[in-house]
C-alpha cells in the first residue's frame, strides 16, 4: 500500500455483499441517554459501571453540544467490563472521514467486540452551530462512507482491530434506510412509533440490525408525566426531519404545536408503570426490532435516571 494515496483516486466503497453479517451481542433492550454530559466524568464512570453490573447489554449515547462522542465512548468503555457502547449518533459533519475511522478502529482494537459506531448527518440547525453545510444528506452520507472505507484500507496506520467493525446509520426515510441496508450493518432510528419499525424492517430486510430508540416516563400521573414528555418532544418537533417522518404515520400540523398533542406525546413518550414500557418495547420487537434502546426521562433536567434504571432492570432484562 502506498503511504501517499492520490487525491484524485476514486474511493472504493465496500459493497453490502462484502460486509460480513454483524456479530453484535446487543440484547433485546439497551439504555439510551443524552444526560451524561451534565455529570462530571467520575459520576459518568460510576453510573455506567452500575448499568453494566445491573446487566444492561448496551448503552447508546449521542452528541449535540457536549462532550465529543468518541471521547465519551472511550470513557464509558474503560469504566465497564461487558457492555457494548454505541454512538447514537456520531455526527459525520463534526469530523472528517479519517478522524471518524481512526476513532472507530482505535476503540474497537482497545475494547474488542464492545463498540458500535452509529453515524448520522444530524440536522441543519445543529450543523450550522459547527459551521458545517447540511445539504443533500443522503449524498453526504454516501460519500462519507466511501471515504471511511478508503481511509480504513489505505491510510490508517495504527494497530487495527480484528475483522470488519460494525456501523449503523441514523435513518428515518426509505432512501436512508436503503443506504443503511446496502452500506452499513443496519439502522438506528429515533423518535419513531412501532409502525415505523415495521416499515424500516421491510426496507432493511433480514440480517440487518434495527435498533429504535423509545423514550419513557416512569410516573403514574398523566398531567405530570405529559409535562415532562413535552419537555422532550418539544425540542424535536422543531426539526423537520422528525415532523416529516411523523406525517407518514398520520400526524399533522395540529399534533406538532405546544410540544405535541396528547396523541403524539403518548405515542412517542408513553408513561406509567413498567408494564406500559414492556408493552411498547414488545411492539417494537414484534415489528422487527433487534433491540429497543430505552430512554428514561427524569424530572431533574440535568440528572441521570439511575433510580429508574434500577427499578426497570429486572423486567426489561427478562425479555
Amino acid at each position: 500500500m502506498s503511504d501517499h494515496a492520490s487525491a484524485a483516486s476514486a474511493p472504493t466503497p465496500v459493497s453490502a455483499a462484502a460486509r460480513p453479517p454483524v456479530e453484535a451481542r446487543l440484547g433485546k433492550v439497551g439504555v439510551w441517554s443524552g444526560q451524561f454530559d451534565f455529570s462530571p466524568a467520575g459520576t459518568v464512570r460510576e453510573a455506567v459501571a452500575e448499568l453494566d453490573d445491573l446487566g444492561y447489554s448496551t448503552l447508546w449515547t449521542g452528541e449535540v453540544k457536549g462532550r465529543e462522542v468518541l471521547v465519551t465512548a472511550g470513557l464509558m468503555l474503560a469504566a465497564t467490563r461487558r457492555m457494548t457502547i454505541a454512538t447514537g449518533i456520531a455526527q459525520i459533519l463534526a469530523r472528517n472521514p479519517l478522524t471518524m475511522t481512526a476513532g472507530q478502529l482505535a476503540l474497537a482494537e482497545a475494547h474488542p467486540g464492545r463498540f458500535l459506531l452509529g453515524l448520522g448527518v444530524s440536522h441543519a440547525e445543529l450543523m450550522s452551530i459547527r459551521g458545517a453545510t447540511y445539504s443533500r444528506p443522503l449524498g453526504q452520507m454516501r460519500a462519507y462512507l466511501d471515504e471511511m472505507d478508503r481511509m480504513a484500507a489505505e491510510q490508517y496506520r495504527a494497530v487495527p482491530p480484528e475483522g470488519t467493525q460494525p456501523r449503523v446509520l441514523a435513518a428515518l426515510g426509505p432512501k436512508m434506510l436503503e443506504l443503511a441496508r446496502d452500506r452499513a450493518d443496519g439502522a438506528h432510528t429515533y423518535f419513531v412509533p412501532p409502525e415505523h419499525t415495521a416499515a424500516a424492517r421491510a426496507v432493511l430486510g433480514p440480517g440487518k440490525l434495527l435498533v429504535p430508540e423509545q423514550a419513557f416516563v416512569l410516573h403514574p400521573d398523566a398531567t405530570e408525566a405529559r409535562e415532562l414528555a413535552r419537555r422532550h418532544t418539544g425540542s424535536y418537533l422543531r426539526l423537520p426531519n422528525y415532523t416529516n417522518n411523523l406525517r407518514r404515520y398520520g400526524f399533522t400540523d395540529g399534533d406538532f404545536t405546544d410540544g405535541g398533542s396528547d396523541r403524539l406525546v403518548d405515542t412517542i413518550v408513553p408513561w406509567g408503570d413498567v408494564d406500559v414500557l414492556l408493552g411498547r418495547v414488545k411492539e417494537h420487537l414484534d415489528a422487527g426490532a433487534d433491540q429497543v434502546a430505552v430512554q428514561v426521562l427524569d424530572f431533574d433536567r440535568r440528572g441521570l435516571p439511575r433510580r429508574q434504571w434500577r427499578e426497570l432492570a429486572p423486567a426489561l432484562l427478562s425479555l
